[in-house]
């Protein structure tokens, strides 16, 4: 079974490829033209993720933000699907900067950047162990500070 490390840097490999290089390659009409860049993103995924996951917070949250103003530019303000939360990149984004659009979120996107559903984030809320926003939902910073506690913090 492969570690954190391993999937994070398999998914980012996969979503630089899918996102930015097989559309260039498709408007070039080359796989040539695109082959230095796919060597060169093969060898750096292992170094992101090792950024990503590393104990320099900075720097973990400086490559948060240019991943994903790279591969998911937009006019309007990040707003990912709840499911996205869930994948490696997701997780690392919801620990590292929680989300990078608000300063709060509806129940099922807590849950879903916690990993839990959202009666469990209602529970949660009800317990004080996650911050309710006075606009609504629950609060980023405290979604980030769950997180911290239950994963034993920056790894």
């Amino acid at each position: 079974m492969p570690d954190e490390h391993e999937e994070l840097a398999e998914h980012l490999r996969r979503l630089v490829s899918n996102r930015l290089l097989d559309p260039l390659t498709i408007l070039l009409e080359s796989e040539a033209a695109t082959a230095t860049l796919q060597r060169r993103v093969d060898r750096a995924v292992g170094e992101w993720a090792a950024q990503l996951l590393g104990p320099d917070d900075e720097r973990a949250v400086h490559l948060c933000a240019r991943l994903l103003a790279a591969l998911y530019p937009d006019d309007g303000p990040f707003n990912p699907p709840e499911t996205w939360w869930r994948t490696p990149l997701g997780q690392v984004v919801a620990r590292r900067v929680g989300h990078p659009g608000t300063d709060h979120v509806p129940y099922a996107t807590a849950g879903a950047m916690l990993g839990i559903t959202r009666q469990g984030v209602h529970d949660l809320v009800n317990r004080n162990k996650l911050a309710r926003h006075p606009d609504g939902g629950v609060t980023t910073a405290s979604i980030r500070a769950r997180l911290a506690r239950t994963s034993g913090g920056s790894r």
